[in-house]
């Protein structure tokens, strides 16, 4: 199968790799010329510009869209769209917001395109593991371009799937970062607890490995962290500065909107929130009201 490629950052361009090794004709553009040439000597069509791309791709044709959410896909996507053809499929597989996928596949609706979010999982490790696709929109479309998500996916039969209408694979996704999160911060407690039980001298690799076998906590997480303390088992010169992409803070919101409890979630955001500030204010207001009424010791910055 024929199929576009928009966006080659490492995430998109292992993509478009997986895709030409399992066969399919890809042709690719990005705003970067280095990452074109780079995918053409791997075997790709390179475009010189988004219009070149869709030239050289048989009708009706499908173009995925791989650039950061907001908006960079919000201009791609029109750019596409203004420069398609009725019948052609438009798959978004960035972390968008999953109302603007709604409001997206309605607007090119409007000019007889097809327009699938597909909710992405994976990260660098695509390549080799596969990509979990959580596909939304019309069915028609889905079934149309299978062939490229059954090849993205860890294999034929799972790891992908048509979830539902347009809006429905970006929701998805953003849930399962939400559950990731937590997991995440889970793990992470954990960790923290055994290394301040200096008595135990614990090895935390060790411990980080053996659970990988048998153990009920045992996950691709855990594996990750396995790696990333035997690596660097203290953790050196990492910041405790942990950023995110949006999609926790939407899945708080939406729990919001929906009246549905989620605090594991929601404390997990707010202790990213917490990793990213010097000496917060509350922190300091607490010791201050400690020895305002109770005469207890504060100690003074430098």
């Amino acid at each position: 199968m024929e199929l576009g490629m928009i966006g080659l950052g490492r995430m998109g361009g292992n993509m478009a790799l997986r895709l030409i090794n399992g066969g399919h004709r890809v042709v690719v553009y990005d705003q970067s010329a280095a990452a074109i040439k780079d995918l053409v000597k791997q075997g790709a069509s390179g475009a010189s510009s988004m219009p070149d791309l869709l030239k050289q791709l048989a009708k009706p044709r499908a173009v995925w869209v791989m650039v950061p959410a907001g908006e960079p896909t919000e201009n791609t996507v029109n750019a596409v769209a203004a420069a398609a053809s009725p019948g052609d499929v438009i798959i978004e597989g960035g972390n968008s917001n999953y109302k603007d996928s709604m409001r997206r596949a309605a607007a090119v609706k409007q000019r007889g395109l097809f327009y699938l979010d597909a909710g992405t999982s994976g990260g660098i490790w695509g390549l080799q593991e596969g990509y979990c696709l959580m596909v939304g929109g019309e069915k028609e479309a889905f079934q149309r371009v299978e062939p490229v998500f059954r090849t993205l996916a860890p294999a034929v039969d799972r790891g992908y799937g048509y979830v539902g209408p347009s809006g429905a694979g970006h929701f998805v996704k953003m849930v399962h970062n939400g559950i990731e999160y937590g997991l995440m911060q889970s793990y992470a407690e954990g960790f923290e607890l055994m290394a301040a039980k200096k008595d135990l001298a614990l090895d935390l690799a060790q411990v980080a490995e053996m659970w990988r076998y048998g153990s009920v906590v045992r996950s691709w997480l855990l594996d990750l962290t396995a790696a990333a303390l035997r690596e660097n088992p203290k953790l050196d010169n990492i910041m405790a500065y942990v950023e995110d992409s949006g999609e926790g803070r939407w899945t708080v919101q939406e729990s919001v909107d929906l009246g549905v409890p989620l605090p594991v979630i929601a404390l997990s955001l707010q202790a990213r929130f917490r990793s990213r500030q010097d000496q917060p204010f509350a922190a300091r207001l607490l010791a201050a009201l400690r020895q305002q009424f109770g005469g207890h010791a504060v100690k003074k910055a430098p």
